[in-house]
């Protein structure tokens, strides 16, 4: 009876030291990353295995991108035929253009005729005054000249005409290309796009960190937003705990806390925690955690940031001591 006196005394002594030592005790918690597929397809390429370490945007494998790169070929397709499609002007003014230079030519002669003629009036002119040609041979030189200034006229008039000709002619074909070239870059914003979607057969890792997971493997056929994997950075873990009402007093966000860690042989590490989130409200204590007290009614839920020294894992314990 005595000996189990004894024992009972040092039980609660030690208890009571053990108490003494942390404040608050916890698990420690990652944020944890689901990379998931953002195409449809077989998975040809992934290359990643459970505890591998990761870096940020670093590809580890591929969906297969086939269907894609056929819709980008057909788009393209459509810009070739778009450029098909357009007119040219070419052969309609080198019609108009033979037309042009042969009226200009025209006028030449004309011009030539015009200036014989006058030549011719007035010599005829001349020889009326000194009686030796007659008043209608006159009337006949004016007749002729009156002639080829109107048919140089007419030829003037006719060649503006085409001159008017070749402009519009370059202007409808323009006016259509337009109509038709405004296809084209519609169609090359679908190339863009397309380019994009062929990321998403890309498989990247979203952060640095560590694979937990595996979910897929090479070779399956997988979906847009079916888990391939799953993965946590380490850097920095979270210790979560829960602090009674009479401990909130003296906890802060931004306050600086010792994190007790075991570290085997019964001896134990000091890690320097911060606290970066309190719990707006209160709730009933978890089964699994125990306060320096015993379990109070109400806790408060608290989140430590502390840095990794390589032997924090996921659901391991620690201690704090504010």
């Amino acid at each position: 009876m005595k000996n189990l006196v004894i024992i009972s005394v040092f039980l609660a002594l030690f208890s009571c030291k053990k108490q003494a030592e942390y404040d608050a005790s916890g698990t420690f918690e990652a944020d944890e990353v689901m990379v998931t597929a953002k195409a449809n397809g077989t998975i040809l390429e992934l290359n990643l295995e459970e505890g591998q370490q990761l870096s940020q945007n670093q590809k580890v494998g591929i969906i297969d991108p086939k269907n894609v790169e056929l819709q980008k070929e057909q788009v393209i397709a459509s810009i070739d035929a778009i450029e098909q499609k357009t007119n040219s002007a070419a052969p309609q003014i080198e019609v108009l253009q033979a037309q042009f230079n042969s009226q200009k030519a025209n006028i030449s002669v004309l011009q030539e005729q015009l200036q014989n003629a006058v030549r011719e009036r007035n010599r005829t002119a001349n020889l009326v005054r000194a009686d030796a040609a007659t008043r209608k041979q006159l009337d006949d030189a004016n007749g002729q000249i009156d002639v080829i200034q109107k048919q140089i006229s007419a030829a003037q008039t006719q060649l503006s005409t085409v001159n008017q000709q070749i402009s519009a002619a370059k202007q409808n074909v323009s006016i259509q290309n337009r109509a038709i070239l405004s296809e084209r870059k519609p169609t090359e914003k679908k190339v863009q796009q397309i380019d994009e979607q062929l990321k998403n057969n890309s498989i990247e890792s979203p952060i640095s960190g560590m694979v937990l997971t595996k979910y897929a493997n090479q070779g399956e056929f997988t979906t847009v937003g079916k888990p391939i994997f799953k993965m946590a950075s380490l850097d920095i873990m979270t210790l979560k705990t829960y602090i009674s009402g009479d401990q909130l007093a003296n906890v802060k966000i931004g306050q600086n806390v010792k994190v007790i860690i075991d570290s085997g042989d019964g001896k134990t590490t000091e890690l320097l925690g911060t606290i970066y989130w309190i719990s707006s409200k209160a709730e009933f204590t978890p089964k699994t955690i125990q306060t320096k007290n015993e379990r109070a009614n109400l806790v408060y839920a608290a989140k430590i940031h502390v840095k990794n020294n390589g032997f924090l894992k996921i659901g391991m314990y620690g201690d704090v001591k504010f």
